[in-house]
C-alpha cells in the first residue's frame, strides 16, 4: 500500500508541474490569504478598498476628516470541472509504464492548461468598463503602435506599471522580435511579463463543452459563435481575483479500483475568475472585429 500511495504522490506532483509549464495564466492566480468564506458555500468574499481624498489644512482646526471604505465583494465561483480517465493495466505494463503516464500529461498538457487560460481570457473579457479596441495589424509596426496606444490609456487611467503582464498572440510577439532595431522592442520591456497565447485559447467568448449532451461527448471548449479572436491583451494582476478553491489531480491504482483492473486519474478545478469593480482600468483588449 505504500508503494501506491508513493507512486500516487509522485503522479500528482508531475501533472501539477505539467499544468504550470503548458498555462500561460498560472503567474495570474491571486494570494489566498485575501479570500474569505461567503454565506454560502459556493461564494467566497474578497475586499475593495477605497480612501477619500485630500482636503484644505486649516491652521486653526488642522486636518479635515477622512475616511476610509473596506467592501467585501461577494462572488460565486464560476468555473467547475472535471474528468476521470482509466487506463488498463496491462495496456500499462505492455508499453513500458507509458500509456498511463502520457495520457495523465496529456490531460493536464492539451486539455486542462488550455481550458482553464481560454476561460480566463473569455472570462476577462466579457466584463463592462474595461478599455477596448478592435482592428488587424497588417505587420509588426502596426502591433507596437497598438502596444504604445493601451499603454498611454492605461498611463492616463493612472494603472501602475508594476504587475503589467502583456498576452499577444506567437504571430505578433514573433514579428516585434524580427525587428531589426532594438528601440522598436523597447516597449515590449516596459511590462513585468510577456506571455504569448496560442489563437486556440485566446477568444472573447467561449462555450465549455458539458461531455455528455450529443455533440458535446468530448468536452473541452471552443469558440463561441458570438467569440472573436483576441490580439492582445494587457492585465494588471492585482485588477483580478483568479483563485481556485479546489484543484485537485488523485490517481487511484488497480488494487485500489472497485470496478475494474486499470488505473485512474481524476481531475477536478472549482475556482473563480473575476475582476475587482473598482480597477476595470487594469484590463485592456484588442480584438478582431
Amino acid at each position: 500500500m505504500a508503494n501506491s500511495i508513493a507512486l500516487a504522490k509522485a503522479y500528482t506532483n508531475l501533472l501539477d508541474e505539467v499544468y504550470k509549464t503548458a498555462s500561460v495564466t498560472n503567474d495570474l492566480t491571486s494570494d489566498a490569504s485575501l479570500v474569505r468564506a461567503g454565506a454560502n458555500a459556493n461564494e467566497i468574499l474578497y475586499p475593495q478598498i477605497d480612501v477619500s481624498g485630500l482636503g484644505d489644512y486649516d491652521r486653526n482646526s488642522g486636518y479635515t476628516d477622512g475616511s476610509v471604505s473596506v467592501v467585501w465583494r461577494t462572488a460565486t465561483f464560476n468555473y467547475d470541472r472535471g474528468t476521470k480517465i482509466s487506463v488498463d493495466s496491462m495496456d500499462d505494463e505492455e508499453t513500458f509504464g507509458i500509456a498511463f503516464g502520457q495520457a495523465a500529461s496529456e490531460l493536464m498538457r492539451t486539455k486542462v492548461a488550455p481550458e482553464a487560460d481560454a476561460f480566463t481570457f473569455a472570462t476577462l473579457a466579457g466584463v463592462e468598463g474595461i478599455s477596448t479596441t478592435t482592428g488587424t495589424y497588417a505587420d509588426a509596426s502596426e502591433f507596437l503602435a497598438a502596444l504604445i496606444a493601451a499603454k498611454n490609456q492605461m498611463d492616463e487611467d493612472e494603472v501602475p506599471e508594476e504587475n503589467r503582464i502583456l498576452y499577444a498572440t506567437p504571430t505578433l510577439i514573433n514579428g516585434v522580435m524580427g525587428l531589426d532595431t532594438t528601440k522598436s522592442r523597447e516597449i515590449l520591456n516596459t511590462f513585468a511579463a510577456v506571455k504569448k497565447v496560442p489563437q486556440s485559447r485566446f477568444y472573447t467568448a467561449i462555450d465549455l463543452l458539458d461531455g455528455k449532451t450529443s455533440g458535446e461527448e468530448a468536452g473541452h471548449y471552443q469558440k463561441a459563435d458570438t467569440g472573436a479572436n483576441i490580439n492582445f491583451m494587457i492585465i494588471h494582476k492585482p485588477c483580478l481575483m483568479k483563485w481556485d478553491k479546489h484543484a485537485v489531480s488523485s490517481i487511484i491504482a488497480p488494487d485500489n479500483n472497485p470496478d475494474s483492473d486499470s488505473y485512474i486519474v481524476k481531475y477536478r478545478k472549482y475556482g473563480i475568475v473575476d475582476v475587482l469593480a473598482n480597477k476595470v482600468a487594469g484590463i485592456y483588449l484588442s480584438y478582431q472585429a
